[in-house]
């Protein structure tokens, strides 16, 4: 499932990890990558992260208590998964302004405490959800930019949908900042937007000031080969920690249906094979504009984005139908982690909320393994080129 574990031997990389979760950034970045340093403020994900991957690296704080004097050594990149909520599209719309996603600040002084100290990070990711793009009508992208390049990085964003690696409909904002100029940065560098990358970005861009844009980059990675693995691959015959709907909570779940999506079940029950498919409860408006419940499927063989679960309609449903016959349940917790890239082997909490919500607060493995491998690698390797060469 980690395709870290098959990662090629190259030269050790050192980095810190800010928002860390789980760990899944260090699980796709891969044992060629040193951790120097990892922090998170939630302690239940702390607890997960230390069984995981030990003890020594992790400070469980709020970043605002942080100081550089904390953070050891000089990292070659710097990763900042800052919480999306204020810039979700389902948020309030507080921006970086907001208590949570207003976090990227005080990550931020630490940044410039370290280039103050020439500890610089050589490359740091921002990733967030999609929102920030537009949130506050694109001021507040405009503001991380500008923001980062006012401390000595280029920058240049991608959005990367995991359902390019991994069963799973989930696009999320990559800012990729790198010190200095771009010029010598060809081998992972297009001369302009290119697809998939950056079909989300053009507006974003286009509101930037000029200076910033003149310190813009357009990352391009490979597309990778595509993914032979379905949502049908991952599913559990026999989970431990969720049971089957009672028949009669089914058929109160297919209740809540509407007609398009009852039709896809009425197909689904004429497949001459086992469909599995996911599904959401989602608030609608109906044919009288009033706020309903719907229960919304999809039969593609790839599940909707795991989001952290803050009540029953944001988790997502397993629907097996077998010709007539139609089972329900929650998926399991080990069932998110597969489709997050994770492996079997990795350590969830016991509790099912906390392991769902663990999970869908993460960041895909193997899209943090590509970038890894296709910008972040590349780009060091360039830099010590230019060292050795100086």
């Amino acid at each position: 499932m980690n395709p870290a574990t098959n990662q090629k031997a190259v030269e050790m990389h050192d980095y810190y990890e800010f928002f860390a979760g789980g760990g899944m950034v260090r699980a796709g970045l891969g044992p060629a990558w040193r951790c120097l340093f990892a922090n998170d403020c939630d302690p239940k994900k702390g607890r997960i992260y230390r069984q995981n991957w030990g003890d020594i690296e992790l400070k469980t704080a709020d970043v605002g208590s942080l100081t550089t004097r904390e953070i050891p050594g000089r990292a070659d990149l710097a990763w900042a998964s800052f919480p999306c909520q204020d810039l979700s599209l389902a948020g309030a719309g507080a921006g970086l302004k907001g208590d949570r996603s207003g976090t990227f600040w005080p990550f931020w002084k630490l940044m410039k405490g370290l280039i103050e100290e020439d500890r610089a990070p050589q490359v740091i990711v921002l990733e967030n959800v999609c929102g920030t793009l537009t949130s506050h009508d694109g001021k507040d992208f405009a503001t991380l930019c500008t923001t980062v390049q006012e401390g000595g990085y280029s920058v240049g964003a991608l959005v990367v949908d995991a359902e390019l690696f991994v069963p799973q409909s989930r696009p999320r904002l990559f800012v990729i900042c790198a010190q200095g100029q771009a010029g010598s940065l060809h081998r992972c560098v297009a001369a302009g937007p290119s697809n998939p990358w950056h079909g989300r970005i053009g507006g974003a861009y286009e509101k930037l000031p000029a200076k910033a844009k003149q310190n813009w980059i357009w990352w391009n990675p490979p597309v990778p080969q595509p993914r032979t693995v379905t949502l049908s691959d991952l599913i559990e015959e026999d989970p431990k920690d969720v049971e089957w709907f009672s028949e009669e909570d089914t058929q109160q779940l297919l209740a809540k249906m509407s007609d398009l999506n009852r039709a896809k079940l009425q197909q689904a029950k004429r497949e001459r094979h086992r469909v599995i498919g996911g599904l959401y409860r989602r608030t609608r408006r109906d044919e009288y504009g009033h706020r309903v419940q719907r229960a919304e499927i999809r039969f593609d063989n790839v599940s909707g984005c795991l989001r952290t679960p803050a009540g029953g309609s944001s988790r997502q449903v397993i629907l097996v139908v077998d010709g007539p016959s139609v089972r329900a349940r929650l998926i399991s917790s080990r069932e998110t982690a597969r489709l997050m890239g994770l492996p079997d082997t990795y350590v969830l909490p016991e509790n099912y909320n906390e392991a769902y919500h663990l999970t869908g607060d993460g960041v895909v493995v193997p899209v943090v393994r590509h970038l890894a491998e296709h910008i972040f690698e590349p780009v060091l390797d360039s830099f010590q080129s230019r060292t050795i060469a100086a």
